[in-house]
This record gives structure tokens, C-alpha cells and sequence, in this order.
């Protein structure tokens, strides 16, 4: 059952999932400044641009509308979701679990971005996990992965704690070698529902 939550001005009346600490929620219109401010941290963007804020009329105008699109294609129950924490309302990041545009609904990609505040705490795992349970009890899922730079190991520590299996090596594309450590290329982990079922 679904309840009401202030996190400053905003009532979460789109409360989509809950773990211990955090609770995640669909983005709204208004929420732009969040993925702005989100972005323009050069640490949190190191290993996505190089450390290159996304510009905010990107956001605005292309970033937003494509995720609040995705809401309706996938009925809101796959897309990127807002984290904030439940205890004081703090906007922490985002976590994602969508599938490929034209892919198939059953294999969904799992993800997230945290400001720093929230780094080391444990929140990128806890949401995951929520994550996960929600896409293999609910959603119909077959198999989530995930991707990442080969020399990001905090992100691919978190995989490994969520026992996804290391698949396959990704080649850097051309409009990312300028980050630090692309020439090593990426990593691509997966877990089916199967996997997930033994744990």
C-alpha cells in the first residue's frame, strides 16, 4: 500500500519502491535541477564524460522528457527512479532498471548515480538489491545486467556483491576515449532469475 512523503516541498505521491533507508520514486517534470546539480560534480562524472558536467539544457530538454517518456512506454514500472533517503528526505541519486529502447522487455539494465554524500554508505548495493527482487518477483524479468569501465572497481565490486557474473569485455567507444582509463575498455555482468533463485 502505498503512503505519502514529503522530501521538501515535493510529496512523493510516485513512491515506486522501498528499501530500509531509501525510497525511490519516479522523477516528475520539476525535477531537473536535481539531475543537474547530479551532474555537474566531476567526480560523480569521471568515468561517464571524462569529469564533464552534462550541460543543463540537455537535461532539460532531452534528459527529462526521455526519462518521463519512459514512464509511459514501460507503464511506469521500468525506467530511472529518483533515491532519496527516508531518513530527512535527502535527494542521494538515481538507480535505473529499463530495458534496451527496442529490446526485449524481459532483460533489463541495471544501474545508478550517487552524489558523492551518498558514496561508501552502502546505498548502491541496498538499491540494487531492492532492485533486482523487484524485477525477477514482479516485473517479469528474465535477466538484469550491467556495464561498466574496466578500471571503475567500486562499481563492479557492487556487482559482485549483488553475485552477477562477469560475461563479456567491452570495447571503449569512440566518444569516450578521453576518460581516464578508457583504453582498458568495460565490463559486462548479468544475473538471470535462475541465478538469482539459487542465492
Amino acid at each position: 500500500m502505498g503512503f505519502l512523503i514529503r522530501f521538501g516541498h515535493d510529496p512523493l505521491v510516485n513512491t515506486y519502491l522501498e528499501t530500509g533507508r531509501l525510497a525511490l520514486r519516479r522523477f516528475t517534470a520539476d525535477d531537473a535541477d536535481l539531475l543537474i546539480e547530479l551532474d555537474s560534480d566531476p567526480a560523480v562524472m569521471r568515468y561517464l564524460t571524462g569529469g564533464r558536467p552534462t550541460a543543463p539544457e540537455l537535461v532539460r530538454e532531452r534528459q527529462l522528457p526521455n526519462i518521463l517518456a519512459g514512464y509511459e512506454k514501460w507503464g511506469g514500472d521500468l525506467g530511472l527512479f529518483a533515491a532519496h533517503e527516508k531518513d530527512g528526505g535527502a535527494f542521494i541519486g538515481w538507480f535505473i532498471l529499463r530495458p534496451e529502447p527496442e529490446g526485449p522487455l524481459d532483460e533489463v539494465e541495471l544501474g545508478y548515480r550517487l552524489r558523492q554524500a551518498a558514496w561508501g554508505r552502502g546505498y548502491a548495493t541496498e538499491g540494487s538489491r531492492a532492485l533486482l527482487d523487484k524485477a525477477f518477483t514482479e516485473l517479469g524479468v528474465r535477466m538484469v545486467w550491467a556495464e561498466t569501465m574496466s578500471v571503475n572497481h567500486a562499481s563492479q565490486n557492487i556487482m559482485k556483491k549483488l553475485d552477477m557474473t562477469l560475461t563479456d569485455t567491452l570495447t571503449t567507444p569512440p566518444d569516450m576515449e578521453m576518460i581516464e582509463g578508457s583504453e582498458h575498455g568495460g565490463v559486462r555482468y548479468e544475473i538471470t532469475k535462475e541465478q538469482w533463485e539459487r542465492q
